[in-house]
């Protein structure tokens, strides 16, 4: 009795330690691993086929770095490009728990939302099962120096595709399914996200294991 009071005190500690005003702090990112690049490049694919199992907290942070996350601490810049240095996007992650935002500058997840919300994140059925969805939001007043609507979506799109081929070449590496998709319903998962009118919802992404 007394030793299982022992584990369940540990867990409890190395759950709640991880988290910090409302952060949840994500595990240090194996930046050593992975396939080859070519290796990844030939396995990349799109798959809409999702088992239900869910992610590891370091594939998590894994994949997040991947996306987004910082490569050059001294200067704070990504491992997507970004025009002009912008910055601009920030990715919401929606598991079966919740919403959350992903903070590159901590590594951490700052919760949004608790529930499960995955069906805002697309209209085709696998959206919802699919243990996870990426949403990747553009503020446009970020985006200083030009002001045509149109000249901001052409820079604004061509970084988000940076970021969606850094999430593909990652599952190619890891093993896991993903699919990216423009088919959301914007006005319903803005609002749900409380976005302001010059944050735009660019594209989804669905990532998962593959079904066997």
């Amino acid at each position: 009795m007394k030793s299982m009071l022992v584990v369940f005190l540990l867990f409890f500690v190395g759950i709640t330690t991880g988290q910090e005003n409302g952060a949840i702090k994500l595990p240090e990112p194996d930046t050593n691993g992975g396939a080859p690049l070519m290796t990844a490049l030939q396995k990349r694919s799109s798959n809409r086929n999702f088992d239900t199992l869910s992610l590891s907290m370091r594939q998590v942070s894994n994949l997040l770095w991947a996306a987004y996350g910082i490569n050059r601490p001294e200067s704070g810049k990504r491992t997507a490009p970004s025009a002009m240095n912008w910055r601009e996007y920030t990715i919401y992650l929606f598991d079966k728990n919740g919403v959350y935002a992903y903070d590159p500058e901590t590594h951490a997840l700052m919760k949004i939302l608790k529930g499960d919300y995955r069906g805002y994140c697309g209209v085709q059925d696998f959206v919802s099962v699919a243990p996870l969805n990426l949403v990747y939001v553009s503020d446009f007043s970020k985006m200083s120096r030009i002001e045509d609507e149109e000249m901001k979506l052409m820079f604004t799109s061509a970084d988000c595709g940076f970021i969606a081929q850094n999430v593909y070449l990652y599952c190619a590496s890891e093993g896991l399914a993903v699919v990216v998709r423009g088919l959301i319903e914007r006005d319903k998962l803005s609002s749900l996200l409380k976005l302001k009118p010059e944050q735009k919802i660019i594209l989804s992404q669905t990532v998962g294991y593959p079904k066997k």
